[in-house]
């Protein structure tokens, strides 16, 4: 049980980097940009045949987060240029990128079991498992990349980025290009994710045609967990590093309950319905939380009025 459990917070920090782009489209956009499906397993795709040629493998994570960019870009363009609403453009950009990844590829899997990576490098330097120093990587790397959004959104066009999300007619009146703040938002936004599918299949040691599948349903249920959990902080946690936080720290509880789901003995086959569950009542949480807080400052109300 520790050991799986241990597997769940490794898997659920490198997963948790896919998560913060999933932040920047759902939560700054608001915008479910089903993208994510496609460049996750091109990320991992294109860092997994790069290995196999006898790229360096830090090299091919950086490729693979470029790939996952390229992706982005495209269904910015489908989305910007074209207007084709954004849910259609990712859709249309996640069903192109099957194809790709298979010519990437040109297999449906490609395993790494005798080829370098990242974990296996850092691991004969130090003499540290693997196990461990994917969870301090992927630590590493999502605080790394949480302190740059940090200060990217709080620079002009990082803030252009964040208004346009919250109200698009006003930022276009002060003659901002919202186009531009967009496109920018979904290249870095599966930047992100195909940086996250690079870790994920040097981990994992192997890329598959369908290891994205699903991701945006993680990434939605890790946000919504995450922000919930904030919620019922004391204090509650709104500041945006604190946000960005919370949506990696979303993607490690939700793990974590996979794998304690699992342990229980739940058939594997059920995880797709498990997350549609935890998304669903992880949505529910907040909207009954409000219900009774206002319910009971009614009836507080009411007996002080008596």
């Amino acid at each position: 049980m520790g050991i799986a459990l241990m597997g769940a917070v490794s898997q659920g920090v490198l997963w948790g980097i896919m998560v913060l782009g999933v932040f920047i489209t759902y939560k700054l956009l608001d915008i479910a940009d089903l993208t994510v499906d496609g460049s996750f397993a091109t990320g991992g795709s294109v860092c997994a045949v790069l290995l196999v040629a006898g790229v360096d493998p830090l090299l091919a994570i950086l490729a693979g987060m470029v790939a996952g960019g390229v992706a982005g870009a495209v269904t910015g363009f489908l989305h910007t240029v074209l207007e084709i609403p954004a849910i259609l453009a990712g859709i249309l950009t996640q069903i192109s990128l099957w194809s790709v990844n298979l010519r990437i590829m040109g297999k449906s899997n490609t395993p790494l079991l005798t080829q370098p990576t990242v974990f296996s490098r850092i691991s004969e330097m130090t003499g540290l498992p693997e196990s461990t120093l994917e969870t301090v990587v992927g630590i590493l790397v999502a605080v790394l990349i949480i302190a740059l959004l940090y200060w990217f959104f709080g620079t002009e066009i990082g803030s252009a980025l964040r208004a346009t999300g919250n109200n698009e007619a006003m930022v276009r009146a002060l003659g901002v290009n919202t186009n531009t703040t967009k496109m920018i938002a979904l290249t870095l936004s599966n930047a992100l994710v195909g940086l996250s599918g690079a870790l994920i299949c040097q981990s994992q040691g192997y890329a598959d045609i369908g290891m994205g599948t699903g991701a945006i349903v993680i990434g939605l249920a890790a946000i919504v967990i995450g922000e919930v959990l904030g919620r019922l902080t004391p204090g509650k946690l709104v500041s945006f590093s604190s946000r960005l936080t919370s949506a990696v720290v979303g993607s490690v509880v939700y793990f974590l309950i996979r794998a304690v789901v699992l342990q229980m003995g739940m058939n594997a086959n059920d995880m797709k319905l498990l997350s549609a569950v935890i998304v669903a009542l992880a949505l529910c949480v907040p909207v009954v939380w409000e219900k009774i807080k206002l319910r009971s400052s009614y009836s507080k109300g009411d007996g002080s009025d008596a």
